[in-house]
């Protein structure tokens, strides 16, 4: 299935659950960033429904212990890849997901105003599938499609010490070699590592 966008910021091809963790963007705010993520609900565990739960804030507290420490949290991505290559999409990219908390890339701060934030169902323990990788750079594809986009960042990238995913597996060299001329983290492109952002 192809992915075309809607004029809302929706990109057909994608299944749609239109999550309450959202905002409009600032005003003037152009989308420029991509930031990736990994989740996997419980840790480790892959399939069922309990990542769409939460995004959702409809994930039951009492299902399993790890879910009573997140229950309370309100937030989301643009888009879930899941282990099969199905995607998922929560926000309208037009809109502002609460993905990447205190963030900064290279100086600018507030990476949610300005990014869209895709999510790999994983961990940082476990390689991605092929599935998931096809899938991503067709999102990649769309996405500078759509908006100018001139970076890729890790979470761990925008939120130095304090997020980890990515995580160690993720093919960043697939992803410069496909789509080159991409700002990506320091560790891939060569340039000094900064950890400051």
């Amino acid at each position: 299935m192809s992915f075309r966008w809607r004029q809302d910021g929706w990109l057909g091809g994608t299944r749609w659950l239109c999550s309450p963790n959202q905002g409009a963007r600032p005003a003037g705010a152009t989308v420029s960033l991509v930031v990736l993520h990994n989740i996997s609900l419980p840790p480790g565990e892959f399939g069922g429904d309990a990542i769409e739960r939460f995004f959702l804030n409809r994930l039951d507290a009492a299902a399993h212990p790890y879910f009573a420490t997140i229950a309370g949290l309100q937030v989301s991505a643009h888009f879930l890849v899941r282990r099969d290559g199905r995607a998922v999409q929560f926000v309208a990219c037009d809109r502002r997901a609460w993905h990447a908390g205190r963030s900064s890339w290279r100086g600018r701060e507030n990476c949610n105003d300005w990014s869209v934030g895709i999510e790999l169902e994983g961990d940082d323990d476990s390689p991605f599938a092929p599935e998931q990788y096809r899938v991503l750079w067709r999102l990649l594809g769309a996405l500078r499609r759509r908006y100018p986009v001139t970076a890729v960042a890790g979470h761990s990238d925008v939120a130095p010490g304090r997020k980890t995913d990515p995580g160690p597996h993720f093919d960043w060299a697939g992803l410069a070699a496909r789509f080159p001329g991409l700002a990506l983290p320091a560790e891939v492109s060569g340039e000094p590592v900064d950890r400051l952002g």
